[in-house]
């Protein structure tokens, strides 16, 4: 074939469409992977993030399959627990209220284990995620929140692995080259038009993946679909997502679906970049709240901190906090709980207070009603249920009473100095609505059916998250579909 013909190509080069590239490879597919954004900033959102995969096992001797590296000192120490097919699917029936397309989730669920392990013996390494998911308690480390593997080298080392595992399939991926449409003729897709150094060609495929990201990097898109007030959010990842696949896709009638005012936003660095920044990676973000208390500019609490693990709240509270007058609120702890808080509160680009009185602290928060924040800590402090016992491992259930806002577990006095507070905003890591796609992972058009030729995975699919997500299981979503929608592009 000539350099402008292939079976299968991927619009995308994150973790959904090197999976998609390499399921089409082994099935007999010659395959080329088209990246808008240069080899430095490819591999899309992925590239950002901290690299867990959410995956079922049923104990310790499904996750050695994966881990081989694991030794018996760690084993022995550490109490990984189980994480069946039930809890996962529990979890997403949760946290998504009961409205993920049941479909994609059975597909989700069943093969994440499976889909892991291909990974694993295409050459991607795992790891257990020690530092973010366990806490040592009598001497023993204990996961907690169903999430226990991450990719070795988190999100930068999983994008590496993966073009490094095409490269050596014989895969090309041609950087700076941006997918502008689709070669469609009415009924068959059998194409991409592409952009590259100023000049447009057209590269013809046998099929076509779409895996090239949400929307949220589109300010435009975001305002018109999330609503007012989210072109003012902070972009966690890539600024190359921009929902250019979604709109070649509804160009030629494909169907949109899933929660298109949704999305996945989290508690950022108040004072980040615009885009994500590949220094820092995913370090902007500030994870330990559950074991805080947050306050919004008027002092009070707006959010129950401790209502779950933080796995099944992080991804909705950024837009609460967007809600919030000033887009802004500051997390505040105690000398109790400073040995809990993640090692993202130890960057250098952080915007922080500290003080041995809360009547030091009030001041330095700034853009903060001073008075009304001691007021609100006095009243948090009362109402503390200091007779339950405190444990990070399991919703403990030390709450507090007659609060307007509770805090239903975790819930410390905040009256141990010295007094640490972190401002953060808004951070949107991806979109929740999409095209709607068969369990082939074919893209259906308006009419319900399947468009010939073209297939779709990773966070332009929608239908699978709704107002939240479980954490990890965005990338094991990429991965799965990814799969899927490769192999089914081969051997159409």
């Amino acid at each position: 074939m000539s350099d402008s013909e292939f079976d299968v190509v991927v619009v995308g080069a994150g973790n959904a469409a090197i999976c998609a590239a390499l399921a089409a490879e082994e099935n007999g597919a010659s395959v080329l992977v088209l990246e808008r954004a240069n080899e430095d900033e490819s591999g899309g959102n992925s590239r950002f993030t901290a690299g867990a995969m959410r995956v079922v096992y049923d104990g310790v001797d499904d996750l050695k399959a994966l881990m081989p590296d694991l030794t018996n000192e760690e084993i022995a120490n550490t109490d990984f627990g189980t994480y069946t097919q039930d809890q996962f699917y529990d979890d997403m029936a949760r946290v998504t209220q009961y409205r993920a397309d049941p479909d994609m989730v059975e597909l989700l669920v069943t093969r994440s284990r499976d889909t892991l392990l291909w990974m694993r013996e295409k050459g991607v390494r795992f790891a257990p995620i020690w530092g973010r998911q366990a806490f040592k308690v009598d001497g023993k480390f204990k996961f907690w929140g169903g999430l226990t593997v991450e990719a070795w080298g988190g999100g930068p080392g999983l994008v590496d692995s993966l073009h490094e595992i095409a490269a050596t399939r014989g895969i090309e991926i041609r950087y700076g080259h941006r997918a502008t449409g689709l070669v469609f003729d009415g009924v068959t897709v059998s194409g991409v038009t592409v952009k590259s150094k100023g000049r447009i060609e057209e590269i013809r495929a046998k099929s076509v993946v779409l895996a090239a990201g949400g929307f949220q990097g589109n300010y435009e898109w975001r305002t018109r679909y999330l609503g007012p007030g989210w072109e003012l959010a902070k972009v966690r990842g890539t600024r190359f997502n921009t929902g250019d696949g979604i709109r070649m896709a509804l160009d030629i009638g494909a169907m949109p679906y899933g929660n298109w005012s949704g999305c996945h936003a989290v508690g950022w660095e108040r004072n980040a970049p615009e885009f994500g920044d590949l220094a820092v990676g995913d370090q902007f973000q500030k994870h330990s709240y559950p074991f805080a208390v947050m306050v919004n500019a008027t002092g009070r609490r707006f959010v129950d901190e401790g209502a779950d693990f933080r796995n099944y709240t992080y991804a909705k509270y950024g837009r609460v906090i967007l809600e919030q007058p000033g887009q802004f609120a500051w997390q505040i702890f105690d000398a109790k709980v400073a040995h809990l808080k993640r090692d993202e509160y130890n960057i250098r680009q952080v915007t922080k207070a500290s003080a041995d009185t809360l009547e030091d602290l009030a001041p330095q928060l700034d853009g903060v009603d001073a008075g009304a924040f001691l007021d609100e800590i006095a009243a948090y402090n009362a109402a503390v249920r200091t007779d339950i016992p405190f444990n990070p491992n399991v919703k403990d259930g030390r709450c507090t009473e007659g609060l307007a806002v509770p805090k239903s577990n975790w819930a410390n006095t905040i009256d141990e100095p010295p007094f640490e507070a972190y401002a953060v905003t808004c951070g949107i890591t991806f979109t929740f609505g999409g095209l709607r796609i068969g369990t082939d992972g074919q893209v259906l058009d308006t009419e319900s059916e399947p468009i010939p030729g073209l297939y779709a995975a990773g966070e332009l699919v929608g239908g699978i998250f709704y107002f939240n997500y479980p954490g990890g299981s965005g990338l094991t979503s990429g991965a799965v579909f990814g799969r899927i929608a490769g192999a089914s592009a081969a051997t159409a």
